[in-house]
């Protein structure tokens, strides 16, 4: 009897080390059989606590009635699955006549206090099917990204969402993107899991850094070009849509349209060129949109004009030829000048960090996803780097990228230096990464060597 009592307090302190110091474990050792159990034991008395039953159906009173026997029950949604995750529960539900996916929405939170789990979200699968994932723990207090994750050309597992689930940067579904974020945000951190992603990949980055380019010009040996002020920047948006314009002549070229040809063989984007004659495509990073369209000449007015004009040119037509928009910046509204608002009615895929005011946020969402715009700005300033996410449908949901450092992502860049293509058009803004650039005196009184 003595060594079980043992073997118990050996368990019981092994699980309560494991929920302080490693949730996810204590989640697979011991948190996903409770939790299970939990939900399988309370469903029914749970459902019709939050009203999500329904009356029993006519010919069921019929038949108790000719029976003689006690009125049917209400009835719950019927459990179709139960899948345990490495981060939660995911039931499948089956509606019953007359319930609605909005109903167990509106109920996530009562059901996340009577399961007893960490958070709880549901979305329509199809018709009368509801997918009501359920998280064991706070997935985003310590970030870890799951060992296999879903690659394909063009999409990049950038965060996990709060539901456990991997958030993902697909260009070829959401072209251009904006992501905006006050200081201290975690706005950079998310960028550079953004850039570490596309480093593997068959694709050229350009970026602009106004910021001298301390953020970007470390990863420059995986960037076809670079541009760390307004000047350079207006030239190498000049060079993109001047290769905009030549990859629109090669589509044309392969059409080879006549009556003669199927219409699955004519090509609309670079994606429908054959591979060895289909250029390769380009992700634009704006590290900080404001320096762009401030000025403070009449030359610099003219500058931010042309660089606004290419900005929007590229986002209406770039697509087909293959380049993306990636913007970022701490407020992104029509003070910042003309055409602004035109560029961000292009830009579907919307990305907010913590925000200082709630302009801000409406800036990101207030004209696809109102419900967002609270959520955005109830972050709080110790939690760096969660964000909320959303895109032209309305949805949302709050994501947090793992934290990536820059000495990591450099590293990671530097690995996959050989995937770097050379465009001619931009052979003039290719980064010089022979040797470190030497910093020039902080202080004109600087003390004279010994």
């Amino acid at each position: 009897m003595a060594w079980f009592m043992v073997a118990l307090l050996l368990v019981v302190a092994t699980a309560g080390v494991l929920r302080w110091r490693r949730p996810a474990w204590y989640w697979l050792a011991f948190g996903v059989a409770f939790a299970a159990l939990r939900v399988l034991v309370r469903y029914a008395s749970v459902m019709d606590a939050c009203g999500l039953t329904v009356p029993p159906s006519r010919w069921r009173l019929a038949l108790a009635r000719m029976t003689n026997r006690p009125v049917p029950e209400s009835r719950a949604p019927r459990i179709l699955r139960v899948k345990p995750t490495r981060t939660g529960l995911v039931l499948r539900l089956k509606l019953r006549p007359g319930q609605d996916a909005f109903d167990l929405a509106a109920a996530s939170d009562r059901l996340r206090h009577s399961f007893g789990m960490y958070g709880v979200t549901s979305r329509e699968l199809r018709s009368g099917v509801v997918e009501v994932r359920m998280t064991g723990y706070d997935v985003l207090k310590r970030v870890q990204m799951p060992a296999k994750v879903d690659r394909s050309p063009m999409r990049v597992p950038v965060a996990l969402r709060e539901d456990g689930a991997v958030h993902y940067r697909d260009y070829r579904a959401v072209p251009h993107a904006l992501t905006l974020g006050a200081t201290e945000s975690g706005k950079s951190v998310y960028q550079r899991n953004l850039v570490a992603g596309l480093a593997p990949l068959d694709v050229a980055l350009v970026g602009i850094d106004c910021k001298q380019g301390v953020e970007l010009f470390p990863l420059a040996r995986r960037f076809s070009a670079l541009a760390d002020n307004p000047d350079t920047a207006a030239e190498l948006l000049t060079a993109l849509v001047t290769h905009m314009e030549d990859v629109y002549q090669a589509i044309r070229a392969d059409q080879r349209i006549s009556v003669d040809v199927p219409d699955a063989e004519i090509p609309a984007d670079i994606w429908d060129l054959p591979d060895d004659v289909r250029p390769v495509p380009i992700v634009v990073l704006v590290d900080e949109v404001a320096e762009l369209a401030l000025f403070a000449s009449k030359e610099e007015e003219k500058r931010r004009d042309r660089i606004i004009t290419a900005l929007v040119r590229l986002a209406q037509l770039g697509r087909a030829a293959g380049i993306y928009l990636e913007i970022c910046g701490q407020r992104f509204g029509s003070e910042l000048g003309k055409g602004i608002t035109m560029l961000r009615a292009q830009l579907t895929g919307r990305t907010a960090h913590r925000v200082n005011d709630e302009t801000s946020a409406n800036m990101a969402f207030g004209d696809i996803a109102p419900d967002a715009v609270l959520a955005a700005i109830q972050i709080p300033a110790e939690a760096r780097g969660v964000a909320i996410a959303g895109d032209s449908t309305g949805g949302w949901s709050r994501i947090r990228a793992p934290h990536t450092t820059l000495r990591q992502a450099v590293n990671i860049c530097n690995r996959h230096a050989d995937r770097t293509p050379n465009l001619p058009e931009l052979t003039p803004f290719r980064p010089a990464t022979a040797g470190a650039i030497p910093a020039p005196p902080l202080s004109k009184a600087a003390p004279a060597p010994a």
